[in-house]
């Protein structure tokens, strides 16, 4: 149930980026925004762990922060993936997409999904 819910959470968070960006994010609709978010939480589960064992190395470097590029790599995937009904303009973009999508969810995350219980 928590994923059905993160994932129509990642649709409407990509509505609404592709309604800020219109020139950088292209949706034809909400469908293949639900659509770009189960495909993005399937990479996550399957790809994402793959690509942060091969790329250890730089994210211990980094501190971390060599995340947001591996999740801006599963946004770019997400995109070759779907075809036109999802794109995003450049690589750039995507790391920015994955910075802010990053935030809200974890704002999400700790105060409406799992708040903390005194």
């Amino acid at each position: 149930m928590k994923w059905l819910l993160s994932c129509l959470i990642n649709a409407v968070l990509f509505m609404a980026l592709a309604g800020y960006f219109r020139d950088s994010i292209h949706l034809t609709g909400f469908f293949a925004a639900l659509q770009a978010s189960i495909l993005l939480s399937i990479l996550n589960i399957l790809v994402r762990p793959i690509l942060i064992l091969f790329t250890l190395p730089a994210t211990i470097l980094t501190l971390g922060l060599f995340l947001f590029v591996i999740n801006a790599i599963t946004l770019e995937m997400t995109d070759a993936l779907m075809g036109s009904a999802f794109d995003i303009s450049s690589f750039g973009m995507a790391m920015l997409i994955s910075i802010i999508m990053s935030g809200v969810n974890l704002v999400i995350q700790k105060t409406i999904l799992n708040p903390k219980k005194d």
